[in-house]
């Protein structure tokens, strides 16, 4: 298990493209958002466990979700559920936003390409994620 500092934990964050900063991560520690630090020796250090807590408020809070509804949602996730979390944080990275469109299948379902991508290639995918979405819906009946 490896072991970081808050500044540590600030720094790796920061270099994965996101916004935080050392007093940002000491907040969230105070409120109780993340898991309670380890105590090593005499020292409390933060975990992977907290930089997956971490990646994973950074997402919701990209998302629009609030301090209260992201601690109510990752209290009732696991492990697994929040570094899946977590690791669609790279989707919310504003230079990430302008290099891809989005485009809503139905409520379930968001196929997000990158801008580069034809525009017939894009039809061609969104028409084929709506079939098997129609075809799905028709077997569930």
């Amino acid at each position: 298990m490896a072991y970081f500092t808050a500044k540590q934990i600030a720094d790796q964050l920061t270099s994965e493209g996101t916004k935080i900063n050392l007093r940002t991560v000491r907040y969230y520690t105070q409120i109780e958002i993340i898991p309670p630090l380890v105590t090593v020796g005499k020292k409390r250090v933060y975990t992977d466990l907290h930089l997956d807590y971490l990646r994973a408020i950074l997402t919701l809070s990209h998302a629009g979700e609030t301090l209260a509804a992201i601690r109510d949602k990752l209290d009732k996730c696991s492990r697994t559920e929040i570094r899946k979390i977590g690791n669609q944080m790279n989707l919310y990275l504003a230079e990430n936003i302008l290099n891809r469109e989005t485009t809503k299948i139905n409520e379930d379902v968001f196929v997000t390409l990158n801008t580069e991508i034809a525009a017939s290639t894009k039809q061609k995918i969104v028409d084929a994620v709506s079939q098997i979405m129609k075809e799905d819906a028709k077997n569930e009946h």
